[in-house]
């Protein structure tokens, strides 16, 4: 068999693109696989992917020092044919590895010069200057590694056409196809929002929105995922609407399937700062092969997916009154709401969906060292 590493000093032992995507079908295609992570979890395995762990760090600047350190070490004693590292700081230890004569990947999963420019804990004086020195880093790497495999097209066109492939993060087709699915009309008046929730992925605006629906008194916010900062969820706790909110916390896949299955919508009203307008969550997706109507940012590029499609309703991300009115809408009218699920759900069967992506990765894997 021929051993895959893939390394981050960032992302969780079961991360959906890297483990469950990525990881899960190339194991499936017959490579041992291997994951370098950051982890205190007492697990040595994921469903079949061998874990090897690094002692997390505690603040961010041990991780950009003492982590990177550990997962280099980390990825020298489990020799392999190809490494693939999914984190930027990570650069100086793919680069080290290529020099060792390994074949390395690149997975940029963010337009990290545009991220840097929301970054709060970088000064604001500073980030411009920061972002020029991470493109231009990106830049040179790309140039020394193996292959940049980019997360959506937007981000494959920072690097040379002949080093990247595109792997877009959508879903695989019949993930969220479970026998607990209630029939569209029978659902609660559950709006679910999947992931991390931050004050620039709409958090505030969402929980706004909520209170201005008195009518539907039975209408819940369902979050499946955490609230980062943690000090921002007791600033949602003192906004009106905030009682018509539920966290759920972290869930694990299923979890998450069953959750969009007795919901009436899908949301994601991010902010439109620059690594939001040309993004592609991972949830736009989920939702859309939920069947669920979807109630998005009316960004150019959503603004063609999800209203090209009429799958779903596009709002002002900013504008706690338009959202609470596509909420109204989608709940007053669940004919012509499951209609739009069920165009999104055929969307992701034909076009957005996981196995098509993968067999682009998969070509990637033999060009660069052979079938197993």
């Amino acid at each position: 068999m021929k051993r895959v590493v893939h390394l981050s000093s960032v992302h969780t032992h079961d991360d959906v693109r890297i483990v469950h995507k990525q990881c899960l079908s190339l194991r499936d295609a017959g490579y041992e696989m291997y994951y370098v992570v950051s982890s205190s979890q007492p697990d040595q395995e994921y469903q079949g992917v061998r874990l090897v762990k690094v002692v997390p760090a505690k603040r961010r600047w041990q991780r950009f020092l003492s982590t990177t350190i550990r997962v280099y070490i980390a990825a020298r004693r489990t020799p392999a044919r190809l490494y693939h590292f999914h984190d930027p700081e990570l650069i100086p230890v793919g680069l080290m590895l290529k020099r060792k004569g390994a074949k390395v990947i690149y997975d940029v999963h963010e337009d990290l010069p545009k991220q840097i420019m929301t970054k709060d804990w970088i000064p604001s004086f500073a980030r411009r200057t920061v972002a020029r020195w991470v493109a231009r880093l990106e830049q040179k790497a790309a140039k020394e590694l193996d292959a940049i495999v980019a997360a959506t097209p937007a981000i494959a066109q920072r690097f040379p056409a002949s080093k990247v492939v595109v792997v877009q993060n959508f879903p695989r087709r019949d993930e969220f196809c479970t026998p607990g699915r209630l029939p569209f009309s029978e659902r609660p008046k559950n709006i679910a929002y999947v992931g991390g929730l931050t004050q620039i992925r709409g958090a505030r605006e969402m929980v706004m929105a909520m209170s201005h629906l008195p009518e539907m008194a039975d209408a819940l916010l369902l979050v499946a995922g955490r609230i980062y900062p943690p000090e921002l969820e007791k600033e949602l706790a003192m906004l009106s609407g905030w009682e018509r909110v539920r966290l759920l916390g972290w869930c694990e896949r299923p979890q998450v399937a069953q959750l969009l299955g007795q919901s009436r919508a899908g949301i994601v009203v991010f902010h439109p700062v620059p690594n939001h307008m040309e993004a592609q969550p991972n949830k736009l997706f989920e939702y859309m092969a939920a069947g669920l109507p979807v109630i998005a940012s009316n960004f150019p590029l959503w603004s063609e997916l999800v209203g090209g499609a009429s799958c779903g309703v596009l709002v002002d991300p900013k504008n706690p009154h338009a959202i609470a009115e596509a909420i109204r809408w989608v709940l007053s009218h669940p004919l012509e709401a499951e209609q739009m699920g069920q165009r999104g759900m055929c969307l992701v069967r034909e076009r957005y969906n996981w196995e098509h992506e993968f067999s682009k990765l998969l070509s990637l894997y033999r060009d660069l060292i052979g079938t197993p």
